[in-house]
């Protein structure tokens, strides 16, 4: 709600999702079907708004899930650049302590996605992500949820010059959505992808 409210003091129009899952509080669900929804979601709200393009935020998860639309689920036509804050691109260690809590698979969630190696994380990285979208990973060396080894982006031949790494030090896993040490950093990201399709746009 901190970064909702301080882009829309900036100008932006803002789009938040409640992805369901745990009490409908917590997001469990698979990185598969968080994707899907969204979607169907923004193509809904584009319908009715008669927008074309968004940038897109994600936290932890949520960047897993916006790359996923972007690649894999009709994200390309509609999004303008991708930010991720403490993503875990190449999976994270961690999701083995939310695999024991969702009972190592009894119960239905994302946290497999989330393992170094999980079918997600091959399929993400085999494919290439779209070279007219902007994608920075913002991550922080002091995370312990997601350690910054697993957010650093590797840019393969045809990704490579809107590809971005931009390191933190001194922010936890949920500060980087909160910290004004870090807002600058969101803000230099929307303003160079604006600028760009601001060029495209002619």
């Amino acid at each position: 709600e901190v970064l909702e409210d301080r882009l829309r003091h900036q100008g932006y129009a803002v789009m938040s999702f409640n992805l369901g899952g745990l009490l409908w509080k917590f997001n469990t669900q698979p990185i598969d079907k968080s994707a899907a929804l969204i979607a169907d979601k923004i193509e809904s709200l584009a319908a009715k708004h008669g927008f074309r393009r968004v940038h897109v935020i994600g936290h932890s998860k949520g960047g897993l899930i916006a790359r996923r639309w972007v690649q894999h689920y009709g994200g390309h036509l509609r999004v303008k650049s991708l930010l991720t804050l403490g993503t875990p691109h190449h999976g994270t260690p961690t999701a083995l302590i939310a695999m024991a809590l969702m009972g190592f698979g009894a119960l239905p969630s994302s946290a497999k996605d989330l393992l170094p190696g999980s079918g997600v994380v091959r399929r993400l990285g085999q494919d290439v992500f779209p070279a007219t979208i902007p994608l920075t990973s913002l991550y922080s060396v002091e995370d312990l949820v997601c350690p910054y080894w697993c957010s650093i982006l590797r840019p393969r031949p045809g990704e490579g010059h809107q590809i971005r790494n931009v390191e933190l030090r001194g922010i936890g896993h949920s500060q980087l959505v909160w910290s004004p040490e870090v807002y600058p950093h969101i803000l230099e990201h929307l303003d160079h992808a604006a600028a760009l399709w601001r060029e495209r746009d002619g």
